[in-house]
């Protein structure tokens, strides 16, 4: 008997996955699972800020988003509404299909998943996306037969046609090229320099750093990041040391100052002014006002 051949395993490189990283920081989660028959002309309204997935399994189903959009859904397909936009589906002939509510940190999630459009359609029959019938099936499998795990299992394939949708989203040209996290996160070269500032908003960041971490020259990487973030970089890692900071201040009980030192700022009256500008609040006062 030959011995097994040993093969070379290549580790994720979480120094290029800065989507995983905003992922990791909105605290996403698949939370629950429904499922919807309803009959010819049956209305079932969703309220705002509810982030879910919907998945035709039979007939055909018209998704009408407050905003003014309207899509009609067929047998296979999914949309997204990420942003948590209200909105209505309509069964044409009587229809089934599946719900998934996502749960996120909202003092994070908001302003990253605001950059995303109010619902991203994929269609299940196009070329390219075979993995959404095998995870419809495999979600619809869970809900006819649960059993130990079901729930969990349900959550981790929830989570995966979430990041799913904003691949084939972004991959498709989708963003069309408005500027977003998203469009910088699965950017090769912005990268790098994304998931740094992600990991460690802290630092004090030069253009220069970051310009080497995206192995490009100052001006070059400070063009395509503006580009495609749409602010400066050291704007957007202003913004991201105050949306940590109200993240912080919201859940636990830490000291103002020492949050303000956790997230980058030297003293408590430098953070308090930044913190005022963003949030239209002192932290304190913000605070306050969270847990009234």
């Amino acid at each position: 008997m030959s011995d097994p051949v040993e093969h070379d395993a290549a580790p994720l490189d979480a120094s290029v996955d800065a989507l995983s990283d905003v992922l990791d920081l909105i605290h996403l989660r698949g939370e629950a699972l429904t499922v919807v028959h309803a009959v010819g002309g049956t209305d079932v309204r969703h309220v705002r800020e509810e982030r879910l997935l919907h998945i035709v399994e039979q007939g055909s189903v018209e998704l009408l988003v407050d905003e003014g959009m309207q899509q009609r859904l067929g047998q296979g397909d999914m949309a997204l509404l990420a942003t948590g936009a209200a909105h209505r589906l309509r069964s044409v002939d009587g229809a089934a299909w599946m719900t998934g509510r996502f749960l996120v940190e909202e003092n994070a999630a908001s302003p990253l998943l605001a950059a995303l459009p109010p619902v991203i359609v994929l269609r299940g029959s196009d070329a390219g996306l075979d993995w959404l019938p095998l995870s419809a099936g495999l979600l619809a499998a869970e809900i006819a037969d649960p059993s130990a795990g079901s729930r969990a299992m349900a959550s981790r394939l929830l989570d995966l046609l979430f990041i799913k949708a904003l691949r084939a989203w972004s991959a498709a040209d989708g963003a069309g090229g408005s500027p977003g996290w998203l469009t910088a996160a699965l950017d090769r070269s912005l990268g790098p320099a994304l998931w740094a500032m992600h990991r460690r908003p802290e630092q004090p960041w030069s253009v220069e750093e970051l310009a080497d971490l995206a192995s490009m020259s100052r001006a070059a990487f400070a063009a395509r990041f503006t580009r495609l973030v749409g602010d400066p970089p050291a704007r957007y890692l202003a913004r991201l040391r105050l949306a940590r900071a109200a993240d912080r201040l919201a859940t636990t009980t830490e000291a103002v100052g020492s949050i303000g030192r956790t997230v980058g700022y030297d003293s408590e009256a430098a953070f308090s002014r930044a913190f005022t500008r963003e949030y239209g609040a002192a932290p304190r006062v913000w605070r306050a006002s969270r847990k009234g």
